[in-house]
């Protein structure tokens, strides 16, 4: 496939992410995110929620909310991504399946979809967005706001003045069943991936599912300053910074993308190339 640069285009992409929560752009496609910034392509993060459920930091300031510190993260992570706005839907924070955020009115989960997707297709509208960014169908390990956010960026597709090419972030089971094997075998615990996750169903997504796999290796300390933009969260983002540098390079090195409609067959190569 031959590589075309933003400079040899017309005119360069607007590529909208959808994401669920601040810091999931960081873990999941802050490295794809970063490589179209440098091309010269507009990138833009959408967020569906506020993060309302994560990590209390024990150092906000007297009037600073969990909300506040979690947007101030997303702008600055932003600013590490190369994402030239940000937007959010205003939704709040659904919580794991089963809490009982997830029931509240204004809760992600409980919104209606087709009045979230018109949010979201009134951004891709001011943006003129010409590549949407989700996740696969039930948001890579299940989580009920992840799952949201697919339903929601496939109706705000078609409800968009102009239909935007969709591609749906996710992760290769199989790569990561391999790199499970691995770690046993050299006497470490390792997360199987073909466990239930949060909904019941396995991690990501067969690999034989899967159109396109892009080398982030080059932007391995992108994803790790975004990820450090989101401190407050020391659970799951502590975990991940936490890792060895090799464990770290083997889990985020790369990222992957389905694109619906796409003929079978997995492409090592930049998918906006």
């Amino acid at each position: 496939m031959g590589r075309v640069t933003a400079s040899s285009q017309s005119a360069p992409l607007t590529v909208v992410f959808l994401h669920a929560h601040p810091d999931d752009e960081a873990s999941q496609t802050s490295g794809t995110m970063r490589l179209l910034a440098d091309a010269g392509h507009r990138v833009v993060v959408v967020y569906g929620t506020n993060g309302d459920h994560g990590v209390a930091p024990g150092d906000l300031a007297p009037g600073e909310t969990v909300v506040d510190r979690r947007r101030a993260e997303a702008e600055a992570s932003a600013e590490v991504t190369g994402a030239q706005a940000v937007h959010w839907l205003g939704y709040t924070d659904s919580g794991m399946t089963g809490w009982e955020q997830n029931a509240h009115e204004t809760s992600f989960h409980s919104a209606d979809p087709a009045v979230a997707a018109l949010k979201l297709a009134a951004v891709l509208d001011a943006e003129d967005a010409d590549v949407l960014v989700t996740y696969d169908w039930h948001g890579g390990y299940g989580h009920p706001d992840h799952v949201k956010a697919h339903r929601v960026a496939h109706l705000a597709a078609d409800a968009a003045e102009r239909r935007p090419r969709l591609l749906e972030s996710t992760m290769n089971r199989d790569r990561m069943r391999a790199g499970a094997e691995r770690a046993k075998a050299l006497g470490l615990e390792a997360m199987d991936p073909d466990a239930p996750a949060d909904d019941g169903n396995p991690f990501g997504e067969p690999e034989a599912f899967i159109h396109w796999e892009v080398d982030v290796t080059d932007q391995l300390p992108v994803k790790r300053a975004a990820l450090e933009c989101h401190a407050s969260q020391t659970s799951d983002v502590g975990f991940m910074l936490a890792l060895p540098e090799e464990a770290f390079a083997a889990w985020f090195g790369t990222e992957f993308y389905i694109e619906p409609g796409r003929e079978p067959g997995m492409v090592a190569a930049r998918w906006w190339e």
